[in-house]
């Protein structure tokens, strides 16, 4: 799952939460055209001017119509790099992980029906599925990196050579696999706790090495 905010905006100047803002609601007005009409039928021209903006404009934020289905926030990995690497010193790596992901996901309830939809989109056209896992892929290698680097920084250990060793992966990938869940298990219990209630619920368990729950 591709992660929405603009919580990392704040400090980014007013140009800077503008292109934000329009980059937004470019990617909103192509995966809701897509999930009416079908990705294939959609254009570039619709997609802007249901958006307000020219064509021109798309072009400034995409290189191809497909771009804009494939990932919701194409800033949050960069936010939530470099939240993992500014976190306080005292905090372990999935803890500073958590801390970066729920930055992210503060406006998760908000934003669940645009996420639902985004992942309808993906799975309904097989290409841009395999796009859409390419670059989940690539954000975890990423995610990975910045963690390695953290414990590097911070001089915790062997972190494996010139790649970002099995612990910084398996992190990533574990993280990455907690909000799944964390976001499934919400959706089909909104009645009962918050997202990020479930969320940090979750990140609890992991931290506590997942024990068997009690009888």
């Amino acid at each position: 799952m591709q992660l929405m905010s603009e919580k990392g905006a704040a400090g980014g100047g007013l140009r800077e939460r503008k292109k934000r803002a329009t980059r937004a609601a470019l990617t909103e007005a192509a995966v809701r055209l897509a999930a009416e009409h079908g990705a294939e039928k959609v254009t570039v021209e619709a997609i802007s001017a249901t958006a307000g903006v020219s064509v021109r404009t798309f072009f400034n934020y995409f290189d191809s119509r497909d771009d804009a289905f494939v990932v919701i926030d194409a800033d949050a990995g960069a936010r939530m790099r470099r939240a993992v690497l500014e976190a306080p010193a005292d905090l372990s790596p999935l803890a500073a992980l958590r801390e970066a992901m729920a930055a992210e996901l503060a406006e998760a309830e908000q934003q669940h029906e645009l996420w639902r939809l985004h992942a309808e989109v993906l799975h309904a056209s097989p290409h841009l599925l395999a796009r859409g896992v390419g670059a989940h892929m690539a954000a975890e290698a990423d995610l990975a990196d910045a963690i390695a680097l953290r414990l590097r920084l911070r001089g915790d250990g062997d972190t494996g050579g010139d790649g970002p060793g099995l612990y910084p992966r398996l992190l990533a990938a574990v993280a990455g696999a907690a909000v799944r869940t964390s976001m499934d298990h919400w959706s089909a219990h909104q009645e009962e706790a918050a997202f990020l209630d479930v969320f940090h619920e979750v990140f609890t368990l992991l931290a506590a090495g997942l024990p068997a729950p009690s009888a």
